[in-house]
């Protein structure tokens, strides 16, 4: 069998969704389960009208919520006809009235927690899958809609919910395995689970992707397609380089790296469960069904360019500090990064000399009580406006001077950090934001002048 995961552009509409459902009855003979997003722009409404209703705003919060129905009524309506839609949409209906439901006491009572975040969050993809679900049956396909809330096992640590991979593999193959044996095609939403005591979470933003690997580390699926509106991976953005290449091949570790360090195609948890099994994942285009796309595996075809691909990651805020009595002492950098634990902060970039120790860290964390926690190690500066450009290949370690090579095509560019992870096969460092386009362009113009046509392609 095998999973295929359809992101949030794949299903905004009825028409994409006829298109999804042309490209899964292409695969029935695969044993598909499905698992798809909310449709596009409908998480970002969702935190929009729960935070006014934390504001007590009820009339816009309500207001976007009988946007979001009208939307979701219409591509239903257009997708199984007037005839077949009307029980259908009662219970949409249902659904979306509970939502306001929801709302309203939210405002009623002026906050709202993590908990009611995530019930919120979460109707993006239940709504979402039901129909789909339904649009595939119209197309007179067996499908029959699951409710991930039965399957993905989770903690409770809401909007970052834990999966508990052994409940949640129990899950799946006593409520998935029955439907594959009966030649059924589950549909399921992304991003969402819930507790044992069946309360619901979410498994963060982008989480969809995530989701798909799971249920297909679960199941042991021969592969997971993940369905996207680009022709895979790049060499590097194509708004910042118009010549970037499609990778045809790139190896698990490789995409990873690239995945973190801001590549945007694939959710950075996605690739977790399918490397512990095994199991190859493709970047596909849901709009453009015959490219190849890119093959993500556990050992990538070898390629005489030393580099894989660029990322460019923006919002950076290096962080400095300084304590010269203390960076020797044992324990020192513990105590440093306990406080980065305590925040729940995660750091990209670490570099030490003898007197201070550098970091780097999303500027969307709250960098002032971070540093306010900080100065009790030592003196604290922090600047802003940075950005990480990753360079990831495996060939780094087989090629002498490389890093020279790296350094010698943006020369004339101030270089912050550097550094090179245990991996060996990224080399990182640390840019004002505003030159990430031209560094970008100079380094893809040196390395990716002669691709490797088994590794590289241009369309």
């Amino acid at each position: 069998m095998i999973v295929m995961k359809f992101g949030g552009t794949s299903v905004e509409n009825a028409t994409a969704i006829n298109r999804v459902a042309k490209i899964v009855s292409s695969r029935v003979s695969e044993n598909p389960v499905v698992v798809v997003s909310a449709m596009a722009k409908v998480t970002d409404q969702l935190v929009a009208m729960a935070n006014y209703a934390g504001g007590g705003d009820a009339e816009t919060a309500l207001d976007l919520s009988r946007k979001l129905r009208a939307r979701h009524i219409e591509a239903s309506t257009e997708l199984l006809g007037n005839s077949k839609s009307k029980a259908f949409l009662a219970d949409i209906e249902r659904d979306f009235s509970a939502l306001d439901d929801l709302l309203r006491g939210i405002c009623a009572v002026g906050e709202i927690t993590p908990r009611t975040t995530d019930n919120i969050l979460s109707f993006g993809e239940r709504v979402n899958s039901k129909i789909v679900a339904a649009a595939f049956c119209a197309s007179e396909m067996n499908a029959m809609h699951v409710d991930s809330r039965e399957c993905i096992v989770t903690n409770n640590q809401f909007t970052r919910a834990i999966p508990d991979f052994d409940a949640t593999n129990d899950r799946l193959a006593a409520k998935i395995r029955p439907l594959l044996s009966k030649g059924a095609i589950p549909v399921m939403g992304g991003f969402i689970g819930a507790t044992r005591e069946g309360i619901v979470t979410t498994i963060g933003r982008g989480g969809s992707d995530f989701s798909a690997a799971i249920v297909g580390a679960g199941l042991d699926a021969t592969r997971i397609e993940i369905w996207t509106d680009v022709d895979g991976m790049k060499t590097t953005d194509p708004n910042l380089c118009p010549n970037a290449l499609r990778i045809k091949t790139i190896a698990f570790e490789e995409a990873a790296e690239l995945a973190y360090f801001g590549a945007k195609v694939l959710h950075p948890s996605t690739l977790l469960p399918a490397v512990q099994k095994n199991i190859p994942v493709l970047v596909l285009n849901s709009r453009n069904p015959g490219n190849e796309g890119t093959r993500i595996v556990a050992r990538a075809t070898h390629c005489r360019n030393p580099f894989k691909a660029i990322a460019a990651k923006k919002r950076i805020t290096i962080i400095d500090i300084v304590a010269t009595r203390m960076l020797g002492a044992h324990g020192f950098l513990r105590a440093v990064f306990e406080v980065f634990d305590k925040h729940r902060c995660a750091v990209d970039v670490v570099s030490t000399s003898e007197v201070s120790v550098s970091l780097t860290v999303d500027s969307n964390e709250s960098i002032p009580a971070l540093a306010a926690d900080l100065e009790k190690l030592g003196d604290v500066k922090y600047e802003g406006r940075k950005a990480i450009v990753c360079m990831v290949g495996e060939n780094i370690r087989e090629t002498p001077g490389v890093a020279a090579k790296v350094f010698g095509a943006i020369a004339d560019t101030n270089v912050r950090m550097i550094s090179q992870g245990a991996s060996e096969i990224n080399i990182t460092f640390v840019v004002e934001e505003d030159d990430v386009p031209e560094v970008v362009r100079q380094l893809h113009e040196v390395f990716f002048a002669d691709p490797d046509p088994e590794v590289f392609a241009y369309a």
